[in-house]
């Protein structure tokens, strides 16, 4: 695996003015030919081509350093080759200098956010369900990104998709065995394990995972109707459960209340009664309607 170096070059001020310089003394010897030659016309003498040649020679000379100049922005990098070796990667921002044979790419280094297009597997029960992440990364290791993989980018994209596919196989969307974590009801275990994923797949490229999250979350449309149904018969379910619970407490409440106080004696049949009719008020959709008995409960 490639190992990033970073290296330092020199300031591109400095260097401009002495390319400007080389090239000011490249111009200046031309100015000199054409003098000499100005001044040997009338004498049916040679000019002194030493000057036109070697200023031509300078000027060619400072126009090839002046390509040698580049500049960086906050959070990026250059990595430089020289026929196809790696020299080094150069963070600092600023204005640089470097060998004009150097190939310089570009390689941003802030941080960037993928969102994963919605994608339909099946979770751990076979169910097929719709998923989406949002995956933001940045470039660690300019060298592992550059020459380690094909391209950084289009491999951070079909990893993320990878182990979203994986991430969705293991777990189940809702309802779980005991204790079992689901990917709607632990987010945040779910969002951890995505997140060490995909740092283990794409590390090879040099990038560094900071947050990885499910932004998307739904069962498929073919069968989102009868998954919708289930949810809300086991929401009754529940609810009936709670109901009934306190509605059992409430009589137990009462029966003790009237036993303590002495309000009324009851015999079994007529507790078993009043059990009755409380379960029916307490527990009933709508509200009770009562029925005056104008005799006794025997008769």
């Amino acid at each position: 695996m490639s190992r990033e170096e970073e290296i330092f070059v020199p300031n591109g001020w400095v260097m401009l003015v002495l390319n400007i310089a080389v090239l000011l003394a490249g111009i200046g010897l031309i100015v000199g030919f054409i003098v000499s030659a100005a001044a040997v016309q009338n004498k049916q003498e040679l000019p002194n081509f030493y000057f036109l040649g070697w200023g031509v020679f300078v000027i060619v000379v400072a126009v090839f350093l002046l390509n040698g100049h580049f500049t960086l922005q906050p959070n990026e990098a250059r990595v430089l080759m020289l026929f196809g070796a790696y020299r080094g990667t150069v963070r600092q921002s600023g204005f640089h200098w470097t060998n004009p044979l150097n190939t310089k790419q570009r390689i941003s280094l802030r941080a960037r956010n993928f969102n994963g297009e919605i994608l339909k597997v099946n979770d751990k029960r076979g169910n097929p369900i719709e998923i989406a992440a949002v995956v933001v990364w940045q470039v660690r290791d300019t060298a592992q990104a550059s020459f380690d993989v094909q391209s950084y980018e289009a491999y951070v994209k079909i990893q993320s998709e990878s182990a979203v596919r994986h991430l969705a196989n293991r777990f189940c969307y809702d309802h779980g065995d005991e204790n079992e974590s689901t990917l709607r009801s632990s987010v945040d275990e779910v969002s951890g394990m995505l997140q060490a994923e995909l740092q283990e797949r794409v590390g090879k490229a040099g990038v560094v995972i900071e947050e990885a999250r499910l932004t998307h979350l739904a069962y498929a449309p073919e069968i989102a109707g009868v998954m919708l149904r289930r949810q809300q018969a086991e929401a009754i379910i529940d609810a009936r459960q709670k109901i009934v619970h306190g509605a059992v407490t409430m009589v137990q409440m009462a029966l003790k209340d009237l036993a303590e106080n002495q309000v009324v004696e009851l015999d079994e049949e007529r507790k078993a009664s009043m059990v009755s009719n409380l379960l029916v008020v307490l527990c009933g959709e709508r509200e009770a309607q009562p029925v005056v008995n104008a005799g006794t409960l025997y008769t």
